[in-house]
């Protein structure tokens, strides 16, 4: 390629700095790189962006970049640009080769810098506070709505905001992978999965707990446990060089010689940063192999339906020599 096109909001935001990013678009070239977005961004933009920014709505960006673009190839993000995005690119730029390209910024993103470490450790951090806070409410007689209620308005008191629709699920209800908060009532017996993350400064934690309210049935005691197991197995065998495809078989043939293998409905986790999911992908069928400097969850779940459900889930950063779990907030034991 010779230039780049970049409209993927968490990439315009990485290559800019600039906040407000589904709002803008970059192009980078042999000489440098250009943030364009519109008037009402002016001032932000020159606080926010060491980019120059040109300052316009299509079609006028469109003719501000194309003079040094004609006869070149420039690739675009396939997974972002409409299909009506990309026929206006086609129109302004007819003497420009338009190529589709994936996971170009993406794959740069995996590894995160210094600052973007810390960011995403107070984050964390700010998770397991609000978590700590909130587990004491998280008993019978209150709606599974109660606790992400709870969740929510003490992580926006703190200057953050949810990293997504905070995940509550109770009782049978476990059996549902992205059970979002519902009226049920808690109930004596349950178990009750937790997923929640603080949103800031932009970049993003994730972290999931499982936890008792009374005395569980055996049967659900006995997942937990399993669960547990294929947590911890994963989480200690993170290090650099680690195929992220063999960090998954660590939990899922735990899980597997539980009896648990199909109800594990999901990859063992992802990266986190700019975007709550974003590589490197641990997954069965992943190629990506794990750095330092990266951040990943490792969160096994199994899911019965009609009984309950349960995942456990750690954020962890790959160090030099291993691995640190930011993640603080205490793993209930069964």
């Amino acid at each position: 390629m010779d230039a780049l096109w970049v409209s993927d909001p968490a990439n315009v935001r990485s290559l800019s700095g600039f906040t407000s990013p589904a709002d803008g678009k970059v192009l980078v070239t042999r000489q440098g790189a250009t943030l364009y977005t519109d008037a009402r961004y002016t001032v932000q933009a020159e606080q926010e962006s060491p980019l120059p920014a040109f300052i316009a709505r299509p079609p006028a960006t469109y003719d501000h970049a194309a003079p040094g673009l004609e006869g070149l190839r420039v690739g675009f993000e396939a997974e972002s640009l409409t299909v009506a995005g990309l026929e206006d690119l086609q129109a302004a730029w007819p003497g420009v080769t338009l190529v589709p390209l994936r996971g170009v910024v993406q794959e740069l993103r995996a590894v995160k810098s210094p600052g973007e470490i810390r960011q995403i450790r107070e984050a964390q951090a700010l998770a397991d506070r609000v978590f700590g806070e909130v587990r004491p409410l998280i008993r019978a007689g209150v709606t599974e709505q109660d606790v992400a209620y709870e969740i929510e308005s003490r992580l926006l008191r703190a200057g953050a905001e949810s990293a997504f629709g905070i995940i509550v699920a109770s009782g049978p209800r476990g059996a549902l992978p992205h059970g979002h908060a519902s009226g049920r009532v808690i109930e004596d017996g349950d178990l009750v999965t937790v997923d929640m993350g603080a949103r800031l400064g932009g970049y993003h934690s994730d972290m999931t707990r499982t936890v008792a309210v009374g005395t569980p049935g055996e049967e659900m005691r006995r997942i937990y446990r399993a669960v547990y197991e294929a947590e911890q197995a994963a989480v200690a065998a993170v290090k650099p060089g680690v195929r992220a495809a063999d960090l998954d078989a660590v939990a899922r043939d735990i899980l597997t010689a539980h009896g648990l293998g199909e109800a594990f409905a999901h990859s063992l986790g992802h990266g986190v940063g700019l975007e709550v999911h974003e590589r490197p992908g641990l997954r069965g069928t992943s190629e990506d192999v794990l750095e330092a400097g990266m951040l990943v969850t490792i969160e096994p779940g199994a899911y019965v339906p009609g009984l309950g459900g349960v995942r456990i889930e750690d954020l962890l950063l790959v160090t030099e020599d291993g691995h640190e779990v930011l993640s603080r907030s205490p793993i209930e034991e069964l």
